[in-house]
């Protein structure tokens, strides 16, 4: 077994709501035991569906109501970085979820950039925010957090992007807010082909055209469609064990991340959330190269290609290859 400690990672596709650890729920909920925590924060074996899975953010969303409770939560999660390696990160979350105790959308981004700025002069890491839409907002919601991404441009705020149950929500309501998007030389990623097939990612794409696709790993299921995702350089954020708990593949075996790879579509590994996942990428590193005998080769060549595709500008994706063909060669 290669030790994945050591090499320095990029991650694009991590929820902060899905990400808490014990230390800073404790610390915002001193009554919580460890069980009620593995209960409550952690997704099981036994979980049923993406449904399932997202339901367990909502104990943690309930916690992040203020604006000192973002920056430790924030913070928290630089912490679990520093301890994986991982050197770039892309924070995702949707801020229309964390103004039910009187913040602003507006004071609610302000307190996770200003977090994050604080946490990348603390630890080194370098990181930019995504503000994610969901599916069952409405078209009003998804201009708002579009709008808020402008806002905020020039900040670590880097991107967009629609998550939630794809599924129960057709595409209709976000068209705009993607439209603004594109507009606004905001830069976009979408979750798709998850909970839905290989049709949601086409759909996806069409409608909302972004440059990344959050899991897409059904687009396995149509020929046509990998084709397509490989010849326009669409990158997939693959996230092996979530997509195993969400029940998108029975398990670690049958997941096509290898067929995707060997495809020769961009792609990267992520953990999509820490805390519900119960992983880091150290673990789908190891995972990977146990059961696929993946090497340190693919590995390197999935962080070089989310380099390429991260919400960044030239000059520090040269730095971040630097980091990373130093760290894995």
């Amino acid at each position: 077994m290669i030790n994945f400690t050591a090499q320095p990672k990029i991650e694009l596709h991590l929820h902060l709501d899905c990400s808490l650890s014990y230390n800073v729920v404790k610390a915002l909920d001193p009554s919580i035991s460890e069980k009620q925590y593995r209960d409550e924060f952690k997704a099981s074996v036994n979980c049923r569906d993406l449904n399932d899975y997202i339901a367990k953010a909502g104990r943690a969303i309930d916690l992040m109501q203020s604006r000192d409770a973002l920056r430790l939560v924030t913070l928290d999660l630089f912490d679990q970085l520093k301890n994986d390696n991982v050197i770039y990160a892309e924070l995702r979350f949707a801020p229309l979820e964390h103004i039910s105790e009187g913040l602003t959308s507006e004071q609610v981004v302000s307190a996770v950039n200003k977090a994050t700025e604080e946490g990348v002069q603390r630890t080194g890491i370098e990181a930019g925010v995504i503000l994610c839409t969901l599916r069952h907002y409405s078209e009003e919601q998804s201009l708002s957090t579009v709008k808020l991404c402008e806002k905020f441009s020039n900040t670590r705020v880097v991107g967009f992007d629609i998550a939630a149950d794809e599924a129960g929500y057709p595409v209709d309501s976000h068209i705009k807010a993607f439209e603004y998007a594109h507009r606004h030389n905001i830069h976009c990623t979408a979750h798709a082909g998850e909970a839905c097939g290989a049709e949601s990612v086409r759909e996806t794409l069409n409608e909302f055209k972004p440059s990344r696709i959050g899991h897409g790993v059904r687009s396995v299921e149509d020929p046509h469609l990998m084709k397509y995702l490989k010849k326009h350089q669409i990158h997939l954020e693959i996230c092996p064990t979530s997509n195993t708990l969400t029940k998108v593949v029975s398990n670690l075996e049958d997941h096509p991340v290898d067929q995707i790879y060997q495809f020769g579509i961009s792609m990267s590994i992520n953990t999509d959330g820490r805390t519900i996942s119960n992983v880091s990428l150290r673990d789908e590193y190891e995972s990977l190269h146990e059961i696929f005998d993946w090497t340190k080769e693919h590995l390197l060549t999935c962080n070089l290609e989310a380099i390429e595709h991260a919400f960044i500008n030239e000059k520090m994706k040269d730095k971040l290859r630097a980091k990373v063909l130093g760290g894995w060669k």
